[in-house]
């Protein structure tokens, strides 16, 4: 029987990086530097707290926003962390940084919205946007070492604007948003009835001097919307545990579809999403800096133009002189020499691969000895 579906869901693709990683696993690839999952545990002492919140039986429904003193206990956070001012009635707890972008998006977007995505992006936000009849606008970063120009962002805006996605740090290329670009999105949405989405899932993990991302302009508060995560900063990816910030009346919006999708957070979790907001969490961003270091050295030294990542745990190097889509460099050393890593046209940026270092030194090793290897090949 041929009952008609949603006529967007048939625009939305299934995740091309999991797909790229389901392929390489097929073809025998046994070295995976594809998924952004930290390879650490979680901390001992937050999966404690989960523990004993099951042992106390705190298994019951808890409030839609999330638990209270976890929501004051973000505001904190977010004061001391980032100097960002918050009341707990402006955040909510929610399935992870992908319900908080989700329901941010649902939120505010009507049909024929302009959305502006600096690219190369993670995948997810045009997906998303696209399925709610939202419209991309992409700004092309690669021609300017992966930074916003005043000039290309005032080309970009028009009277459909509704927002503009910064990730800082980067997912794929690593990299930092510079004061210069802050500045110009500043100076082009002030006034402007433009929300600000900062998804900052790898804000915590910046390898020198870390400065608050946008948030630092107070005075835009009103259109400044926060996504969180816990899963890279804590290496918490299964838990599934995040939040969103976002002016008081947005959020009572926003928490009628927060509502429908999940009804609430899993109560237990809750306690140990406190816990982890008291975690010193540099000994994994310094371990990350020492592979980042490495990796960055090796793939100089083979030849690539390459930026080196101030954050998150990704390099993103450009194999646009070898001739090849990066879908086809890809498979080739996914099939012929079995390490895994990710197009860059996942992220519409075709001349660019993505490699995640999130994984143990001696894996990074055996991968660049290979990568080394297949780059000879490609040179005949």
């Amino acid at each position: 029987m041929n009952i008609e579906l949603n006529h967007n869901i048939r625009k939305v693709q299934t995740s091309e990086i999991r797909q790229f990683n389901d392929y390489a696993k097929s073809v025998g690839a046994n070295i995976i530097l594809t998924l952004g999952e930290p390879d650490f545990d979680t901390p001992e002492e937050i999966t404690n707290e989960a523990i004993q919140a099951l042992k106390d039986h705190k298994t019951k429904y808890g409030p839609t926003l999330g638990n209270l003193d976890l929501r004051k206990k973000i505001a904190e956070f977010e004061k001391k962390q980032n100097h960002f001012s918050c009341d707990a009635d402006e955040i909510i707890i929610t399935h992870g940084s992908t319900e908080a972008l989700t329901s941010c998006l649902f939120t505010m977007i009507n049909p024929k919205d302009e959305i502006i995505i600096p690219m190369p992006a993670y995948p997810m936000y045009r997906q998303m946007i696209e399925f709610m009849g939202g419209v991309v606008v992409p700004i092309d970063t690669t021609k300017h070492h992966f930074q916003i120009t005043q000039e290309e962002l005032n080309m970009a805006i028009t009277p459909k604007t509704k927002a503009i996605i910064l990730t800082s740090p980067n997912n794929p290329t690593g990299s930092i948003f510079t004061d210069e670009s802050y500045e110009a999105v500043y100076q082009a949405v002030k006034g402007k009835p433009i929300y600000v989405i900062c998804d900052d899932v790898y804000s915590q993990i910046i390898y020198d001097q870390r400065k608050p991302g946008f948030v630092r302009y107070s005075d835009m508060k009103d259109q400044i919307i926060v996504c969180q995560s816990y899963s890279k900063s804590y290496a918490m990816p299964g838990w599934r545990c995040g939040y969103m910030i976002a002016p008081k009346e947005f959020c009572l919006q926003a928490c009628k579809i927060h509502q429908y999708m999940i009804v609430a957070l899993n109560t237990f979790i809750q306690p140990a999403m406190i816990r982890a907001l008291s975690y010193d969490s540099s000994s994994m961003v310094e371990s990350y800096k020492m592979r980042r270091d490495y990796i960055y050295q090796r793939l100089l030294a083979m030849g690539f133009e390459v930026e080196l990542p101030m954050g998150a745990f990704y390099i993103f190097p450009s194999i646009k002189k070898y001739g090849l889509s990066s879908l086809e460099f890809c498979s080739r050393f996914a099939k012929e020499y079995q390490v895994a890593i990710i197009p860059g046209h996942c992220f519409e940026a075709d001349d660019y691969i993505r490699i995640s270092y999130c994984v143990d030194f001696e894996t990074i090793k055996i991968a660049c000895d290979r990568l080394e290897l297949f780059l000879k090949e490609l040179k005949g």
